[in-house]
């Protein structure tokens, strides 16, 4: 069992999701979700991916951004392997990645101090509850934009077979160093996951 990126040091189950034997929590990010983001953000500067896993979301950012630098704790094949986001130093215009479920809080922190303009986290829709949360982060930090998915994204672990619907509600939580402190909610419109950039070209094999 692995608990490296549990900030109170005890296992939390993941609901529904399980982790693959090279680390805690690695499920690829569809293109679509994250095409979603960059269709209705921009991002000036460079940017850091810092939990890129294979690649998934690093290859979209990189079209829009080619300034991209990626890395994750582990070697999946991607970026710059052992870099421990919670832990690091240093920083980046933009900071955008798929956080691992047991660590987002963490992630919030660190990104807050690390990104120079932008920090944005695809979380669970349902991050916004709690009183914990309330007190920590989002009454001093609250985020500027939330970006909420029409439809379900669904996740599968690397190599997977995809087939089925997710049953959890996500959005894009954006943190905006020029935004006033207050949050704006917004929602995608509905054809990403049918007519995103990914979906497009695969009609077009």
């Amino acid at each position: 069992m692995d608990t490296t990126y549990n900030l109170n040091g005890g296992f939390k189950p993941t609901t529904k999701r399980f982790a693959d034997l090279n680390g805690p929590d690695f499920f690829p990010t569809p293109a679509w979700a994250t095409e979603a983001l960059v269709d209705n953000e921009r991002f000036s500067g460079d940017l850091w991916e810092c939990a890129c896993g294979n690649g998934a979301m690093s290859e979209v950012l990189e079209r829009d951004t080619p300034n991209t630098y990626s890395s994750d704790l582990y070697d999946r094949g991607y970026g710059e392997a052992g870099v421990d986001f919670l832990e690091a130093d240093r920083k980046f215009d933009n900071i955008v990645t798929n956080p691992p479920y047991n660590a987002a809080e963490g992630f919030v922190r660190s990104g807050l101090d690390l990104a120079n303009r932008k920090f944005a986290l695809l979380l669970r829709l349902a991050f916004l509850e709690g009183a914990n949360r309330q007190r920590t982060i989002f009454s001093t930090n609250p985020p500027s934009r939330v970006w909420v998915f029409s439809e379900r994204i669904t996740f599968y672990p690397a190599g997977a077979e995809v087939k089925g619907s997710g049953t959890t509600a996500y959005a894009w939580f954006v943190w905006d160093k020029d935004a006033p402190s207050r949050t704006e909610l917004n929602w995608f419109k509905p054809g990403y996951k049918a007519t995103g950039r990914a979906a497009k070209q695969q009609k077009l094999l």
